[in-house]
């Protein structure tokens, strides 16, 4: 820290941030445990929290119900200053959450769409889902700080979709630009595998890990790499897109579990691999065939990603992990034929959410380096 020249008000911001950071991670808190968390004197301390408190970022919580006496004075902090929005953009649905500035959700929604369905129409059922949202919290599009979309596909980092095989139709889509027609607020997009695997990261079965490939199943298969504690794009944001190499036999793999003797005839695409899966649970051999088929497609290009990386933790996510204890067995014992370290693999503890729930945390995690880094400048008045 360079404080020379007598920089008091650089000071006071970092007294300021550090009081932020003490009271969103342990709660409401008295004068006295704020100033000893934060490292600083109770008077500096005192002058600290008031200051925040007129920026709109601080205010005192009111005693317990039958609290006795006069209760020392609590503070938290207003992580209902700002409001996110998490999308998860799929070929089927359209999930939306919406969450305080902490990422704690207050709603969530979820709007049907065809795989087929023309680009407007798939747009249109974003807004629908995001104003469900709102309106089941009682905000308006004016209380969002961000709303942070997830969808197949490699993602620009200006949020445009370079290629997306599973939604043709996006390729090419400027789909940041489309959502700042609908919301006024900084807009953020990403590869759903990469929210996924944020959310573990963040909330999920890999918290306690730093080095994670997360495993995107269901109708599709994607990846997303954690790599020492940080969620891995690569220089074109094109990292974990093993679907794309044909020997990873990876983008045809589904199919096993979708067109197996046990699936009914008319069954939607959305439902067909739960047949399969059910059957396999019950030990039917022709279904389990087909099961071990699948694993052995899915463990091709996840023993690459674990032999180049040497990753902790395989997490297995997406929708077909609601059927994990059919599928880890098999992917373990392939996983150990094939790599050097076989890794420990987890199922996701978050399953269908982990995608609009990675949203949210990657919404956080931009309206934190915005506002409360030390980078980011004076803090200003909450909205």
């Amino acid at each position: 820290m360079d404080l020379r020249g007598g920089d008091l008000s650089r000071l006071r911001q970092l007294n300021s941030l550090t009081t932020i950071r003490a009271l969103r991670e342990t709660g409401p808190l008295t004068l006295s445990a704020l100033a000893e968390r934060a490292g600083l004197s109770r008077p500096s301390t005192k002058e600290v929290v008031d200051e925040l408190a007129s920026l709109g970022w601080v205010e005192e919580v009111s005693p317990s119900p039958g609290t006795m006496g006069r209760p020392a004075r609590r503070y938290r902090f207003r992580a209902d200053s700002g409001h996110l929005v998490g999308v998860d953009i799929g070929g089927h649905n359209v999930r939306a959450a919406l969450s305080d500035l902490d990422g704690h959700v207050l709603a969530e929604t979820r709007q049907p769409v065809e795989p087929d369905a023309p680009l407007d129409e798939r747009l249109a059922a974003i807004e629908r889902a995001v104003s469900g949202c709102l309106a089941a919290s009682r905000k308006t599009p004016a209380d969002l700080w961000a709303v942070a979309a997830g969808t197949t596909g490699v993602i620009t980092p200006d949020g445009r979709i370079a290629f997306s095989a599973a939604v043709p139709a996006w390729t090419g889509l400027d789909l940041a630009g489309r959502l700042r027609e609908m919301f006024p607020c900084e807009i953020l997009v990403e590869n759903d595998s990469r929210l996924a695997a944020l959310a573990e990261f963040r909330r999920g079965a890999a918290r306690d890990a730093r080095d994670v490939v997360f495993l995107h199943v269901g109708r599709r298969m994607g990846a997303g790499l954690i790599i020492d504690g940080k969620v891995h794009r690569g220089f074109g944001a094109a990292a974990g897109e093993v679907a794309m190499l044909p020997e990873s036999r990876w983008f045809h793999a589904p199919e096993h579990l979708n067109t197996s003797a046990v699936v009914p005839p008319g069954t939607s695409p959305e439902d067909a691999a739960g047949h399969t899966l059910t059957a396999a649970r019950a030990g039917d051999l022709a279904t389990l065939e087909e099961l071990f088929r699948y694993v052995d497609d899915l463990a091709v290009g996840t023993a690459a990603m674990v032999l180049l990386l040497d990753p902790q933790l395989v997490v297995l996510g997406g929708g077909f992990s609601r059927s994990a204890d059919v599928l880890l067995p098999p992917l373990r014992d392939r996983l150990e034929q094939r790599c050097i370290r076989p890794p420990e693999v987890r199922a996701s503890t978050l399953g269908d959410e982990c995608v609009v729930v990675g949203a949210i945390d990657h919404a956080v995690e931009h309206v934190d380096r915005r506002f409360f880094t030390p980078e980011a400048g004076p803090l200003p008045i909450s909205r």
